[in-house]
């Protein structure tokens, strides 16, 4: 299944719609190499391969599942064979890096079955797949199993779909993990880091019109232009300072795939990174970038932004994905991520990046990225969401639809910034509700003070 990669918010309404993988990708597998049975290194997957036929299987110890989210969101997939005939690798456009898939000699007998639909095999699907994927209970501070014993003597045969639903709720709801969601019968559920807010199309409107009172100059080169359906916007500011406001890294276009967002996004970037506002008589001074409300999106738009912010190559981040069930702190062999210098004009000079609690996922990926940027930017305003996996989703035997993360984004220590976000250098408080009142944006004021205005 594809690995949806979007905001708290648009990340779980992600999943709980579905989200599919082989509509348009399926001729990709067309090598005949490939024909056969696959296991993935890690994320619970099988895929069984015949021509341009790919059926993917959702897997754990207990149950395998017909993936039937894949099939039509039109995201472009490939099969690379080898090294040897036991393994091959798969790479999809919208997500980062590649998957080791490991050859089985036939698909496994509990997929040849449907999985029982009960409120009891229902259950220990969910469990299952959490105890086998999930990294955070440790740092999390839940005991998973105790969980497991607490709930499960709570469902039997009788157990409604309501009760079962408001059980399920009660075991991930503690997690406080935004990239954690479950949809059942209509209602979604998901919960997010305690005490911040949630980049909702209505707080970003309310963060936008605060920017445009607040800190833009009433002048026709401060008014801000709109790309991406409203999602990336630009205004110069005086003393040559740029303003580049991103809200989400998805959604430019109707088609919403990664090939017609990119196409969106550098048509985008190109307007802002001119030759003159790079390399001109007028060219910037500073750069303020600004991802406070930023529901995140698909990493490599992220990297093609930090293509346009270097003229060097520097590491972002390297990627690794859970793949032991039995051991929680087993990973995939890391896979390093760079940020290469864009051959259009690119900007190189200092850079103030705005983030708050409503910075998620890909905004906090590109974030990562860019604190490896020389000259380093100076982050403002407050701790980032602190989720960075891309989201597993899932189908349940009743139909549910839930999500929840199983990789982590490495540091060139290795250390994570999951779950407590992304820490600014200049803590301050950003968008409160007394700042929209009274019309005030400090975070915005002490970027520009970090770049000298």
């Amino acid at each position: 299944m594809r690995h949806v990669k979007r905001s708290t918010c648009s990340a779980v309404a992600a999943v709980m719609a579905g989200s599919g993988l082989f509509g348009a990708a399926a001729a990709q597998a067309a090598d005949v190499r490939m024909d056969g049975v696959w296991r993935t290194d890690g994320y619970g997957t099988i895929l069984r391969i015949a021509g341009s036929t790919v059926e993917t299987y959702d897997t754990t110890a207990v149950s395998c599942i017909r993936d039937t989210l894949s099939d039509d969101d039109g995201e472009v997939s490939t099969f690379t064979p080898g090294p040897g005939p036991s393994r091959a690798r798969w790479h999809i456009d919208a997500n980062l890096g590649d998957r080791t898939l490991i050859r089985l000699p036939a698909l496994p007998a509990a997929c040849e079955h449907a999985t029982p639909a009960t409120p009891v095999e229902t259950f220990d699907v969910f469990w299952r797949t959490f105890a086998e994927n999930y990294p955070f209970f440790a740092q999390r501070g839940i005991d998973w199993q105790q969980v497991y014993d607490t709930y499960r003597p709570q469902v039997t045969a009788t157990t409604t779909n309501a009760q079962l639903r408001d059980i399920l709720a009660a075991m991930i709801r503690p997690l406080h993990d935004a990239h954690v969601g479950l949809r059942g019968d209509g209602v979604s559920i998901y919960e997010q880091r305690p005490g911040t807010p949630s980049p909702s199309p209505d707080f970003d409107a309310q963060a936008l019109a605060l920017i445009q009172q607040a800190d833009l100059p009433k002048t026709p080169a401060s008014t801000l232009r709109t790309w991406c359906q409203g999602h990336v916007a630009y205004a110069d500011l005086p003393g040559h300072i740029g303003y580049l406001r991103i809200s989400e890294f998805a959604r430019y276009t109707d088609a919403d795939t990664y090939a017609a967002n990119a196409a969106a996004f550098t048509t985008a970037l190109d307007a802002v990174f001119t030759a003159d506002r790079t390399a001109g008589p007028h060219r910037l001074q500073g750069l303020i970038l600004d991802l406070r409300v930023n529901g995140g999106g698909d990493d490599p738009l992220g990297l093609i932004l930090a293509s346009r912010l270097t003229d060097r190559p520097f590491f972002a981040y390297a990627k690794q994905t859970r793949d032991d069930p039995t051991h929680p702190n087993r990973f995939t062999p890391p896979q390093p991520f760079l940020a290469h210098p864009s051959t259009t004009p690119h900007y190189t000079g200092p850079l103030a990046i705005l983030t708050s609690g409503a910075t998620f996922s890909a905004a906090e990926t590109t974030t990562q990225a860019l604190l490896n940027r020389t000259p380093r930017p100076t982050l403002i305003g407050e701790n980032s969401q602190g989720v960075f996996s891309d989201i597993l989703t899932r189908r349940l035997p009743n139909g549910w639809v839930f999500g929840l993360p199983n990789e982590e984004y490495l540091t060139p220590s290795g250390s994570t910034y999951d779950i407590a976000g992304i820490p600014p250098d200049i803590r301050v408080p950003t968008l409160t509700p007394e700042q929209f009142t009274e019309g005030r944006d400090p975070a915005f004021r002490a970027a520009l003070r970090a770049l000298g205005r």
